[in-house]
Order: structure tokens, then sequence, then C-alpha cells
């Protein structure tokens, strides 16, 4: 339904590359990045956009060898009061990797 609220781990999933080639993705809260641009000091596949004072990944869609980097990226983050805004997810499972505030793999999205 158009009005049920979007399921963050669906997200990008119609356009996404094979699990087997990259079974992690980014899911980026934008609109709540403070632009700390710590995930940039950790993580080639992260930079700050000059203009917009946002962060941005180079790929949505990660490696296993991008993996720590990433996580590191996620874990970092100061936005949303230390919970992150950056979210790594397993797409093998719908688990969430980083930051898992929770500790129990449940998506952190706020919106």
């Amino acid at each position: 339904m158009a009005d049920d609220p979007v399921d963050p781990s669906t997200i990008g999933e119609r356009d996404a590359p094979p699990i087997s080639e990259k079974p992690y993705k980014i899911v980026f809260e934008a609109n709540k990045c403070i632009a700390a641009g710590k995930c940039a000091e950790v993580s080639d596949n992260w930079s700050m956009n000059i203009t917009s004072g946002i962060a941005e990944p180079a790929s949505y869609f990660i490696t296993e060898a991008e993996l720590d980097d990433n996580i590191e990226a996620a874990e970092v983050c100061p936005a949303k009061k230390d919970r992150g805004v950056i979210h790594v997810v397993d797409r093998r499972t719908n688990e969430e990797i980083a930051p898992d505030p929770d500790g129990d793999g449940t998506l952190s999205v706020d919106w």
C-alpha cells in the first residue's frame, strides 16, 4: 500500500548487484547527517560533499573486503545521539550489523 511505512531493508534492492557479489548494503539516513565527517576519516567508501555538507558513500552495496571500514564508519557516526545514521545490513539475513545499538540485529533506522 502507498501509505504503509517503508521497510528500510528493501531500499535499493530492485537495482542491486547479486547478493553473492555484494552481500552487504548501506542504508543511510542522509536527512539526519550532522556532517561530523567521522565516517570519511575512517572509511574510503565515505566522503564529505563540500556543497551540501552531507556525507556520501561511494557505494551502497559492498563486498566482504569493504565490510570492516563501513562497520567502523557506522560505529563512529555521532548523529542521533551516537546511534548513527549509517547502517550496515547483511542482505542475506536483513540484519543490521552496525551500529546495532539494541544488540538484536533489528534495523535502527528512524524515519
